[in-house]
């Protein structure tokens, strides 16, 4: 692979690049120092802090019980310490609760600065840092205070990955798998024809990964910046997913997988979605080393889904299959989907 190479994603709202193979060191070619702030977590700052010299920068508590409004209120302390101003740039280095949160903070803080996002996950390179959802978890339920804005730019470095536990490859394994499920069939196919090894064996291979789903999530979002029509094909695993995430300390990955197993499920029995099917999408997350089943308190998980975004009114809107790579997202009545659960799960 030659090097750095960008794609500009045109938004209604705004436009930005993503820069992908990115060297960290040519970061300051695109902003300076003087007027950055750079956020990260602990575990970030303790591998690459050779990297964060002469960078003005916040560190964080790492993991997803610390992504809350305690923790962003932590940041705008510091900010204001740093007397960072409108001019100021924000510079996220981390997985999705950093970029969430960054985000959030830069959303908010003096009614919104720039900030600018720098995924060091699977997780975060192809789902996380996309599509300018910034949010903050109350309690058990995720995401549930946040905004919407986008960054100035994405910028992938993947020497970040050298780090990354295989633990954190399986976590984000979960949302390919579900692009993969909702509009991609070939992707789905050539993930079935593959294995997690063989999709970190090179750069070249990696960076063909990320660009995909990057492209797959564009594409969805771009018309439907705030989740009125097509982008709710994203939330596919994730109703039963993120009720489960909190509340079983699960990784988002094992909790998506779980949620698109019942989904398929649902699917099944709702959509007549094909048998055979499903048991290829279990396979398939099975061959990732995610998780496809749990138990768990149903009427306990049932109304912590009372509170999801996705509900509306004494509707569900839910994301079912037609068939792998086809995806579609059916209101189906509360009273309806509860026994749905209960028979289907």
């Amino acid at each position: 692979m030659t090097g750095m190479h960008q794609e500009q994603f045109m938004f209604s709202s705004k436009n930005y690049n993503c820069y992908y193979n990115a060297d960290f060191s040519s970061l300051e070619r695109l902003v300076s120092k003087d007027k950055a702030v750079i956020i990260t977590d602990k575990n970030i700052a303790s591998y690459y802090s050779h990297k964060f010299i002469s960078w003005s920068t916040i560190i964080i508590e790492p993991g997803e019980k610390y992504k809350q409004q305690a923790t962003a209120d932590y940041i705008i302390n510091e900010l204001i310490n740093l007397q960072a101003d409108r001019e100021t740039i924000i510079i996220a280095i981390g997985g999705g609760v950093v970029t969430d949160i960054a985000g959030y903070v830069a959303s908010v803080y003096m009614r919104g600065i720039k900030f600018a996002l720098v995924p060091t996950t699977i997780l975060a390179m192809v789902d996380a840092a996309v599509g300018g959802k910034n949010s903050i978890n109350i309690g058990i339920y995720k995401n549930l205070v946040g905004t919407i804005r986008h960054p100035e730019f994405l910028f992938y470095d993947y020497s970040f990955l050298k780090s990354l536990p295989q633990a954190e490859w399986i976590n984000g394994f979960a949302e390919i798998i579900k692009h993969a499920c909702i509009k991609d069939k070939m992707l789905f196919e050539w993930l079935e024809s593959q294995s997690l090894q063989s999709l970190q064996s090179s750069i070249d291979i990696t960076d063909e990964l990320v660009r995909r789903n990057v492209e797959i999530k564009y594409n969805i979002v771009a018309n439907d910046v705030f989740e009125k029509g097509e982008r709710r094909l994203l939330n596919f695993g994730h109703t039963l997913g993120h009720a489960i995430e909190n509340m079983y300390k699960l990784s988002h990955g094992n909790a998506v997988s779980i949620g698109m197993v019942a989904a398929c499920s649902i699917s099944e029995e709702v959509n007549n979605f094909p048998a055979a099917e499903k048991i290829r999408v279990t396979q398939l997350l099975k061959k990732y080393h995610l998780a496809v089943d749990l138990k768990y308190d149903k009427e306990k998980i049932w109304e912590v889904l009372l509170l999801d975004k996705k509900k509306s009114g004494n509707k569900m809107n839910f994301v079912l299959l037609n068939s792998i790579g086809d995806g579609i997202v059916q209101p189906i009545p509360l009273i309806h989907l509860q026994e749905l659960f209960n028979v289907c799960l």
